[in-house]
């Protein structure tokens, strides 16, 4: 895992050198907008779902160059979420990453525009990939683009936050508390892999079985969260423990205890697994990327 740790990490370098050179070109604007994106955008993020993003589309022998605009979209979209997430009218954090959140820094009111600005200069950073892209590469990665903001809306990571709001001070069901965590978190890791099939051309069976990967370690990840926040390291984390139980938010924890939340992890941790064994490419990358989310510690 010392290896696996290493390569994550550089695969994460990688991307945070991609996303600087977007940021570098002139723009239009006052300047504290630019500093809202850029200080919540590379406040330290581990890449989760750009690497998966271009990891499963170098496993299947994709072109990287060509997902990188989508992969860079991806991280603008996950760190708009968290910047909105932080505000005082959701979680109300004061931390994150180990550093204050947005708004303590800019101001609620430019940490919504943050956020907004984030997620549409994920869209022109994504239509600006389509440039030299003709004919079934065209069309793939359209299609990718258009799970990628699937994921990110109403039918995705919207969807799940809402439930979650709507799930506070209130006990909720298995299915309730499935349906949170696959769209809250899980939408867009199964984004990252599914748009990771299409711009490499891969067989519809190959697609499925990386589609029920990314679905395990989407669930098993939010997991994992809920088990940190009870018993995670603050300094590690970069955020206080107990935020849950503080914004009265149901959980897998708070369901079914620490123990079958471990349990559950695992369980999912084996299945990820299981699903990539037939692929029949070098998978070993997403199979240590499984583990690793399932034994994290931040």
């Amino acid at each position: 895992m010392g290896d696996f740790k290493s390569d994550f990490k550089n695969k994460g370098i990688a991307i945070n050198q991609q996303l600087a050179e977007v940021f570098q070109k002139n723009m239009d604007t006052p300047e504290v907008i630019i500093e809202a994106m850029k200080y919540s955008l590379f406040a330290g993020g581990k890449r989760l779902r750009p690497v998966l993003m271009t990891e499963t589309c170098r496993a299947l022998c994709g072109d990287v160059d060509v997902i990188m605009p989508l992969a860079l979209g991806m991280e603008m979209i996950h760190t708009y979420s968290l910047i909105h997430d932080d505000l005082p009218a959701m979680d109300n954090d004061d931390l994150r990453r180990g550093k204050p959140t947005n708004h303590k820094v800019f101001g609620e009111a430019m940490a919504i525009l943050a956020g907004d600005a984030l997620l549409n200069y994920a869209v022109e950073t994504m239509l600006q990939g389509t440039q030299g892209l003709d004919g079934d590469m065209l069309s793939n990665y359209l299609a990718a683009m258009r799970i990628i903001m699937g994921a990110a809306g109403i039918s995705g990571m919207i969807g799940g936050q809402v439930a979650d709001i709507l799930s506070e001070e209130r006990v909720i069901s298995l299915q309730e508390m499935d349906y949170i965590h696959m769209h809250k978190t899980g939408a867009l890791l199964e984004a990252c892999v599914q748009s990771g099939c299409l711009i490499a051309g891969a067989e519809p069976a190959t697609q499925g079985r990386l589609i029920s990967y990314s679905q395990r370690i989407g669930l098993a990840f939010q997991i994992v969260d809920d088990i940190l926040d009870i018993e995670g390291n603050e300094a590690d984390l970069g955020k206080p423990i107990g935020s849950d139980e503080k914004n009265h938010k149901a959980t897998f924890v708070s369901l079914y205890g620490l123990d079958a939340s471990k349990l559950k992890a695992a369980e999912l941790e084996k299945e990820a697994l299981e699903m990539l064994k037939p692929i029949g490419v070098n998978t070993r990358f997403l199979e240590d990327l499984a583990s690793y989310i399932c034994h994290r510690q931040k």
